[in-house]
């Protein structure tokens, strides 16, 4: 592990411009669960997948019960950011890391204190109406359980608001895209974390990287690891923990 943290060290030490590819894994040392391990418990309460849950056409065609999930078990309410997340907007202020792209919408990264952050599926804490566009805070989204219908309806025009996330069966921004494809693409390294790989389009991004140094920090095994530099399987907070940054 040493020998592997070492390598990493030197890695980081001669790059000039690394890009961070982050998923669910990079949050759950915050607390915030792995999406793809929500079956099983939650099932027990929902009588529908959490896949299925959170996708266009169930929103539109039962909110209420999207809502009762949404705020149950999306909302980041009182999550802090974790080591890993610290790490990385030090490295940024460092000049080191360039770009962070995240398949995350809870907001950690920012509140770390990272600026360039590409949000591939949106964002909890922006919520907008359907009407006419105004803008809300996750503290509305939690207020609406509140209201006579369970449900955010703006308080301009009386329409629907829906959170400013990519759901199931919506295509993902095309500048976000955009950009993270050019800052993948310009990378000397390309460090992935957190992430299996199994959610497309954002886990076919990786292929843009033609840098150098591609490195998997994931405790599982993934479909990359044979094609990766280095490969460390542990908790990503405690690996980059590790590193010691150098302007």
């Amino acid at each position: 592990m040493n020998e592997k943290i070492e390598k990493l060290q030197n890695i980081i030490d001669e790059s000039s411009n690394i890009v961070f590819f982050g998923g669910a894994g990079v949050s759950t040392e915050s607390g915030i669960p792995d999406f793809r391990s929500m079956d099983g418990l939650y099932n027990q309460e929902w009588d529908y997948p959490p896949e299925e849950i959170v996708s266009r056409s169930f929103f539109y065609r039962d909110t209420k019960e999207f809502y009762r999930f949404y705020r149950a078990k999306l909302l980041p309410v009182g999550i802090k950011p974790n080591k890993a997340h610290f790490k990385l907007a030090e490295l940024e202020a460092a000049g080191k890391l360039k770009a962070i792209v995240t398949q995350n919408i809870d907001g950690l990264h920012q509140m770390a204190g990272s600026k360039v952050v590409y949000e591939l599926h949106g964002s909890t804490l922006r919520n907008y109406c359907t009407g006419c566009h105004a803008s809300y805070d996750v503290q509305f989204i939690l207020d609406s359980e509140n209201h006579p219908k369970k449900l955010p309806l703006c308080t301009k025009c009386g329409e629907l608001v829906k959170p400013d996330v990519v759901l199931y069966q919506e295509g993902l921004n095309d500048e976000i895209v955009d950009n993270a494809v050019k800052a993948i693409s310009q990378a000397d390294t390309l460090i992935i974390g957190g992430t299996s790989l199994n959610v497309y389009p954002a886990a076919g991004f990786i292929r843009y990287f033609k840098g150098k140094n591609l490195v998997m920090l994931n405790k599982s095994v993934t479909s990359q690891d044979i094609h990766c530099d280095l490969v460390i399987h542990e908790p990503i907070g405690e690996v980059l923990d590790q590193i010691v940054v150098k302007k």
